[in-house]
């Protein structure tokens, strides 16, 4: 069975996300609720949210191959979902160079993990790759439900459409912030996305969709900011969503900055799905 995702899910620090944000994000609308921040293999986190709602999706986004046992991931699933079916994602990825100790070869050891799940009865469309490269992108055409990014744009997200297909899951993430004042919301995006930049993988990605040292060093440029951070009023906003919308994506995640990301993910949830 499909599970349904609708046009937008949150992204929540898994530390932090509580069921009273659960329960306020399914009451405004949103499909999904991504726990960002590497979950824990025993899946408590999603497993908390899943019993204090009754539809939203949640997912995991994304669990660190190199951190989390496989086996111990499959069993989670199976718990879980005997009791909430068709509402859990699995979203993997491969870590960073700079940050997982014992960081190697990325492709295969998700294809490793991949064996894994599988032989222990977890669904391959139920599994989501943070896939941005061209190889990790063809793991997920061929591998699992799809692919699930944050840190990306509409040109990554026509690429990836293409190398996954009609068939598969594009689910591209943002940074949303309301502010009106371009500079002091540009300001605040800059220094959301300075580490990543950092990163060799998404740096990499970045160069590889059309931005150049110009955009990446500092003071990183306007338009990468405009690009990963949507920012303005509601309206400004849903039109970003729409962008990614209309390149491809099935479902947008937003992770809302400010002093009051529940209120801020309501707003813009409001004006998407008005129209």
């Amino acid at each position: 069975m499909t599970i349904e995702l609708g046009l937008l899910g949150a992204y929540l620090p898994t530390a932090e996300a509580t069921a009273a944000d659960a329960v306020a994000l399914e009451e405004a609308g949103y499909g999904a609720v991504w726990l960002a921040a590497s979950p824990s293999a025993d899946l408590h986190a999603a497993e908390r949210l899943l019993d204090a709602t009754g539809r939203i999706v949640v997912g995991t986004s994304v669990l660190n191959v190199w951190q989390t046992d496989a086996e111990t991931v499959a069993a989670s699933y199976h718990r879980i979902t005997a009791n909430h079916p068709d509402r859990l994602f699995l979203g993997i990825g491969a870590g960073h160079r700079e940050v997982d100790a014992g960081y190697a070869s990325p492709v295969a050891k998700i294809s490793s993990y991949l064996d894994t799940l599988a032989a222990a009865g977890v669904p391959a469309d139920r599994v989501l790759l943070a896939a941005l490269g061209p190889r990790m992108l063809r793991l997920a055409a061929d591998r699992a439900a799809g692919t699930l990014t944050l840190q990306v744009t509409p040109e990554h997200t026509r690429r990836a459409r293409a190398a996954l297909g009609p068939g598969k899951l594009v689910l591209p993430g943002h940074g949303v912030l309301l502010d009106t004042d371009a500079d002091r919301a540009r300001e605040t995006g800059r220094a959301a996305v300075r580490p990543m930049l950092g990163i060799a993988n998404y740096a990499a990605n970045l160069r590889r969709i059309g931005y150049g040292d110009q955009d990446l060093a500092d003071p990183i440029s306007a338009r990468l900011v405009d690009a990963l951070v949507l920012h303005g009023d509601e309206t400004a906003i849903a039109a970003g969503i729409r962008a990614e919308l209309a390149a491809g994506a099935d479902h947008v995640g937003l992770h809302a900055m400010g002093a009051d990301p529940i209120g801020v993910l309501r707003a813009v949830a409001e004006e998407v799905l008005r129209s």
